[in-house]
Order: structure tokens, then sequence, then C-alpha cells
């Protein structure tokens, strides 16, 4: 579902109707209105992949004066985490530092220790002795025959071992030095060198926890980075919002495994294959499922096949009182009849947040056809002679409704697993349970209403009312963006600090509320972004990964303040300015 609001006049197009909201937010110290920063998330293509893992190397290059490779191998080894590369140097020392990621470069080493030998050498490895051009020295001192390193190489690469490939002497965990590397192997196999120079290339993306590709079908061939939580939602620049943590459609208020085990339910009809195992029994002759309709245990099939309900064994077709021709099952192994009442409800449980779920999202698409409608409306409007010439707050409540229909869709499969008891059941007790289950329901409800009323009167043909009856729908639709926005926020506190946040295992993380909607993520600029890396130490520039933070009942931003805090700030600047439609998810 593509932004087609979105454009350059966007932000003239918002702020046009801040005076009409003011007086609409509480008045609290809190609110206090904070200039937008920009994106937080990046979008590396294959053309600015080289340029964004450069920025990384040259920083830990003009900490540590070494060169690329050793700087590329201490990177690899802490899966490009420069912050934790630094917290291991400041805690362990350097010679620990490069130890553990097999450096073996010294302080006293001279770099420009040459690589090739030039008296004989014995190769120990096919103890062969040889002149020394033919031989090459890593940084390790281990020296041995160019061809016993090549094969050795070419082993590695085709085994995926390319980004940390091992001297070959005994007990050696030195890495060897991907330019000698790369020199050998295109001797004789040029295919596998490239494919070595791209395996080293896309480290940066797969080692990488705070760069993952985008999944689109089919792939946009991007890549996303974050600075902050990894429990986020993002949009690439191909339009597809996902979550960044488990990569699938954007979720939230969903947790990852809870919707990871919606999607399934949803997908393979789980609760309707139970009811019908429970209820039904296979034919034992065409396997079709059966119903029982009267008292009898025998029971016959549309095939002719007779059968006892029992145990589901064929048998003849005679019967009396007290048994079946030609048969005899025994006794009962299991309470039939609870496991079925079990099922039952169960099966209903499911249907009453389905039901929901389904109705949410065929408004969903629907009203996102209202977005031609809506430009159609705006046009006739402000061709007509009237004092008032601006209609963004229908835009406006336009992203509003998405938005928060949007977090009542998601809100149904989260209300499923809280309150049920396949993830929380020793979490909570009973009575817990039908308290929170009360007090989040509560704020459902009243979002409900609010996103139905904001839905009912954007679809009023305003384009054919007078004007002042246009300023009353005009009041309504910005009060219900600002309420449907408030409402959205506090749902999200409720999750985080009354029902996530208490809870024993801190597994169930959400990405954080941001009234604007999910981040669109804006284009590397190398040039940019590699001369602040290049400073070293310095923890607040963009393109240095932040280290882990904890997320159950909020995380902190650069201020301090928590994902609770920091996402009532943005509520205020989301009624001013606009949303991102979701792209197309369905």
């Amino acid at each position: 579902m593509d932004d087609c609001f979105s454009g350059d006049d966007d932000e003239e197009y918002y702020c046009s109707d801040r005076d009409s909201l003011n007086g609409l937010e509480n008045e609290d110290s809190e609110y206090d209105w904070v200039p937008p920063k920009g994106p937080s998330t990046k979008v590396i293509t294959k053309e600015s992949l080289l340029s964004a893992q450069r920025g990384d190397l040259r920083r830990v290059m003009d900490l540590l004066s070494l060169r690329e490779h050793h700087a590329r191998t201490l990177l690899i080894h802490h899966r490009w985490d420069v912050e934790k590369l630094l917290a291991v140097l400041v805690e362990k020392g350097k010679a620990c530092l490069f130890a553990d990621a097999g450096v073996p470069l010294t302080e006293d080493q001279d770099l420009s220790f040459p690589k090739q030998s030039s008296s004989t050498i014995m190769c120990d490895i096919c103890i062969e002795e040889l002149p020394g051009h033919l031989t090459t020295r890593m940084d390790c001192s281990h020296c041995f025959c160019n061809d016993c390193w090549t094969e050795h190489f070419v082993v590695k690469i085709n085994d995926g071992q390319s980004k940390r490939i091992k001297c070959m002497a005994h007990k050696c965990n030195a890495i060897c030095d991907e330019a000698v590397v790369r020199d050998l192997v295109r001797r004789r196999h040029p295919d596998l060198a490239d494919k070595f120079e791209r395996f080293l290339l896309e480290s940066y993306i797969e080692d990488n926890k705070m760069v993952k590709w985008c999944p689109s079908t089919p792939h946009c061939g991007n890549a996303i980075r974050i600075e902050e939580d990894e429990c986020c939602e993002v949009e690439c620049s191909c339009g597809l919002q996902f979550c960044f943590s488990c990569l699938s459609e954007a979720h939230s208020p969903c947790s990852c495994l809870m919707w990871e085990l919606w999607s399934k339910k949803c997908r393979d009809e789980s609760e309707t294959v139970n009811w019908i195992t429970v209820h039904t029994k296979p034919c034992p002759k065409c396997h079709k499922p059966v119903e029982k309709n009267g008292g009898c245990n025998l029971v016959s099939c549309i095939c002719g096949q007779a059968f006892c309900w029992l145990c589901g064994g064929a048998t003849g077709r005679d019967h009396t009182w007290s048994n079946i021709a030609g048969h005899s099952c025994g006794r009962y192994k299991e309470d039939q009849e609870q496991k079925s009442e079990r099922a039952k409800r169960d099966l209903y449980r499911y249907m009453h947040y389905h039901n929901r779920y389904k109705a949410h999202l065929d408004s969903f698409k629907l009203e996102n056809k209202l977005r031609e409608t809506i430009q159609e409306k705006v046009s006739v409007s402000e061709e007509k002679e009237s004092a008032l010439r601006d209609f963004t707050w229908v835009t406006n409540g336009l992203y509003r409704l998405f938005r928060s229909r949007r977090v009542l869709l998601y809100s149904y499969p989260f209300a499923f697993y809280m309150f049920g008891e396949e993830l929380f059941k020793d979490e909570m007790t009973t009575e817990q349970r039908e308290i929170k289950q009360h007090l989040f329901e509560d704020q459902q409800q009243q979002l409900e209403a609010n996103v139905e009323r904001l839905s009912k009167f954007l679809e009023e043909p305003f384009d054919e009312y007078d004007e002042k009856k246009v300023m009353d729908v005009r009041m309504h639709v910005i009060n219900l963006s600002v309420v449907t926005d408030t409402l959205c926020r506090k749902m999200y506190e409720c999750i985080e600090n009354d029902l996530l946040g208490c809870l024993l295992l801190g597994t169930h993380n959400i990405a954080p509320y941001k009234s604007k909607g999910i981040e669109r993520a804006a284009a590397l600029n190398a040039k940019a972004d590699e001369s602040d890396k290049c400073l070293p130490l310095d923890f607040g520039k963009a393109g240095a990964s932040e280290p882990d933070r904890p997320s159950g009942s909020g995380s902190l931003d650069d201020g301090g303040r928590s994902s609770r805090k920091r996402a009532r700030k943005e509520g205020l600047v989301g009624a001013l300015i606009d949303l991102n439609v979701p792209a197309g998810g369905y």
C-alpha cells in the first residue's frame, strides 16, 4: 500500500493545522514540542554497502592504528558492533582483544613486514623445500608454500568459512590476511576469489545485528540499518514495512512470538482441525470424517461402511443393546465428553478474536480506497469560492485512521495470547488475568469506538456541504485524530508497563508506538556517514550501533527517557505531521 500523500509538500501541508490543534492536547510539561529528528534508519543499497562497511572499518583503524584486514577481523568477531569492541578494549585490554579475535599483530610489530621470504624454506605441510618467492608468511610468522596455502583457502571458501580463515599451523588461531587469500586464490580460481570478496562485503549485513536484508519478494536488493533498539518496525525504500526483529510484516502491538503463533494458527486453521478431530471419526474404508448424530455407537458412513464409534473399527451392520455384531472394543480410555467441551471452548474463543481481527483487516483494506475518494473531494472543495482553503485536516485524519486501525487490528491477536493459557498460564493467577483483561478490553473498546467515529466522519461528502457544516466535520476529524492517537499511546503504555512489563520472562517485547507511523528509512549518505565514523570513541554519531537495551517495560532513548515517554512526545508531533500509509503487506 503506497503512501500516495507523501512528498515534498508534506511538512507545509501538516503544519498549517497546528493552530487548530491548540488546546486539544493535555497541558503537560512532558508534551513540550520537540523538533522531529531525521530518520534513524538507513537504506543500504548494493552501491552504498562498501561505503557503509568502510565507515566502521576506518573508525577502528584510526582508533587502534590497524590495517584494514585486522580491523575487519576484529569487527567480524564482534559482529560489527563497534561499541562492544570498544567495551572489550577498555575492559580486557588490547592484547586480549586481539587474541580473542585472532589478530596476531603486536604493538611493536612492523606493519610493512614482508609476506614473502627471500631464502629457501621447508614447507611443513607438503614437506618440500622451495625458494622464498614460492612461499608466503602470514602475520603470525607461519610460512608455507603458496600451493598449500591456496588449497587451504579453496577448501575453506567452499565450506563457507571465508570470513574467518585461520592459519594452517597447529593450534594457531590467527586469521589469514584477506589480501593474501584473494591474491593466491585469484591466480587459479578467479570466480572463487570474487565469491570470497562478496562474502567479506556481505558480512557487514549477515553478521551485523543492526543491519538486515529487506524481506521483500522479489528481493529489492536493499538492506536496512537501524541505530537504536532491534525491536522496531521499519519501512524500506521499496515500500515494504516489516518488523526488524523477526522480518515478518509489521505487527505491533503483538510480540514476534505472538504473531508467529497467530499466523500459523490462521494459516493451518488449527482450532478448526482440533474441533473436527474431537467431534468426528475417520471412516475405516474411505477415511472421510464422520460426525455422530445419534445415540447408537454403531455409525454408518455415506460410503456404506459401518464402524464402531468408540474405537473406530469396522463392524457388521447388526447390533443389540449390549454389543455390535462381530466386534468388541473394551473400555473407554479417556473422558471423551470433557475433551469435546474443551475443544468447543477453545474453538469459540479463537473464533471470537479471529472474527474481530478479520473485520478490522477488511475495514483496513476498504479504507485504503478512501485515499482516491478523499483526493477527489479535496480537489472539488478547493475549487469552491470559500474562506476555508486548507484541507490538510482531511489527510491528517486519514493517516490517523490508518495508524489507529492497524493498532486495533493487531491488538486482537495480542489479547488472544495475553489472556489465554498457551503462553502465560503460570505467569498470572486467574484473578490477575481477569483484572488485566478487563483493563485492556476497556481501552480497546474506547479506541474501537473512536476509530469507527473517525472513519464515519472521513466518509462524509464534505465536498457537497456548506462552509458551516464543513467546519463542523473538520473539528470532529481533528478532535478524533487527537483522541485516537492518545488512546493508542495509552494502550501501548498499558501493554508495556501493566501487561508485558510485569512478566517474569521478558521475551515478549513490542515495537514502540510512533504517532508519525512507521519510519521510512532514508538513503545512506555515504560521505557524511564515513566522516562521522572516523571520529574515535564518538558514541553519539550516526552509523555506530548502540548497545542492547532492556525493552520489556520500555527502553531508554538518547536523553535517558523511557520508550513510553518517548512515544508520548512523538505523539504530539504526530498530530501535526503526516503518517506513513502502511505499505503492501496484505
